[in-house]
């Protein structure tokens, strides 16, 4: 990712948020706008996300910028699409989909018009004393993972998400190597996603999302944060806080987010139907203001709260320009930075 040409704020010269309440207000206007929230852009991460041996992801087509004025003119600011397939990047550089029998039996599939959304899940042997809206649910699925982001002065930087090794562990015979819980991120029906299809020697795809911004080729960022799908979602606006509103580092770990439901979900629950998109539902912080609350219902959106709208992100950020790194940790309670 390369920060292009802005200069983002930085602690002695912070750039002024466009308007106040941007903190909240801007990624709950339009989730759909914001790639990783709108299907539109979504549901081709959980198609494309991996390439298979025979066939690699078509990278050229998902970048060309035709591909993605393409998609973005699906997008209707006015209301929320719930019956959006995934797009067909491989025309753009000039090949044939050979996934597209897949893609024509897919609605059938993915109707999310159609299913009632199922509530939320957790694995069975999670599934003690859970309630849908139990905050001790987030908790645990944000405790599942963690993130690491570090930096010295001789210029190595790190970003690492560590994740899989949930309880109950399960041990390879007597080599006392932990087994990890991705594969359950497989498929076995190519339906659903030809790329992710179990098979030997193969690798699921995952949620894990740890990332650098390059500006001018050098670093400018390192963020990352758990939180399963919701790590894409995360990330982006926390870049977008630092990169187009002005916030700090620290300011951008502890922004407002907003979180959609609207896609395949890669962990828990223990069929198909407990990981289907649940059309038009979003997480948006408590604090989001009734106007706001009822324009995104208005576009047909069905709205859940919370004081907390983000897995802990944790994140440093490079000021070439005054020759030094600031870090920034969200609130969650065991986030934090250390300097020497």
């Amino acid at each position: 990712m390369d920060a292009g040409p802005h200069d983002a704020a930085s602690p002695q010269h912070p750039r002024k948020l466009r308007s106040p309440g941007d903190g909240i207000q801007f990624p709950a206007i339009h989730p759909h706008r914001l790639p990783g929230h709108e299907p539109q852009f979504r549901r081709p991460r959980f198609l494309l996300w991996r390439s298979v041996r025979n066939a690699e992801a078509p990278i050229r087509g998902l970048l060309s910028k035709a591909y993605a004025r393409q998609r973005a003119g699906t997008i209707d600011p006015r209301q929320n699409a719930t019956s959006v397939m995934p797009g067909d990047p491989y025309p753009f550089q000039n090949e044939h989909n050979p996934w597209k029998r897949f893609l024509d039996r897919r609605p059938a599939l993915s109707d999310t018009t159609q299913q009632k959304p199922p509530g939320n899940f957790v694995p069975k042997h999670d599934a003690i004393a859970y309630q849908p809206s139990d905050s001790v649910y987030h908790d645990r699925l944000w405790r599942g993972t963690t993130s690491v982001e570090a930096a010295d002065a001789e210029g190595w930087v790190v970003s690492i998400t560590p994740s899989g090794g949930w309880l109950p562990a399960c041990i390879a015979g007597r080599t006392g190597v932990g087994m990890s819980q991705r594969a359950q991120s497989f498929v076995l029906d190519s339906v659903m996603n030809p790329f992710n299809v179990i098979a030997p020697g193969k690798r699921p795809r995952v949620t894990l999302t740890p990332s650098m911004a390059l500006k001018d080729g050098k670093p400018f960022l390192s963020f990352a944060v758990q939180g399963g799908d919701t790590q894409d979602q995360n990330l982006l606006q926390f870049f977008l806080n630092v990169v187009e509103f002005g916030m700090t580092v620290q300011q951008a770990t502890e922004a407002a987010n907003v979180n959609s439901n609207q896609l395949w979900l890669s962990l828990g629950g223990t069929a198909v139907k407990d990981r289907v998109p649940r059309a038009g539902s979003i997480l948006v912080a408590s604090a989001t203001p009734d106007s706001t609350r009822r324009a995104l219902e208005n576009m047909g959106y069905t709205l859940s709260f919370a004081a907390r709208t983000s897995g802990p992100i944790n994140a440093i950020f490079f000021d070439t320009l005054h020759r030094s790194i600031w870090g920034g940790s969200s609130n969650h309670g065991e986030d934090y930075g250390i300097g020497w």
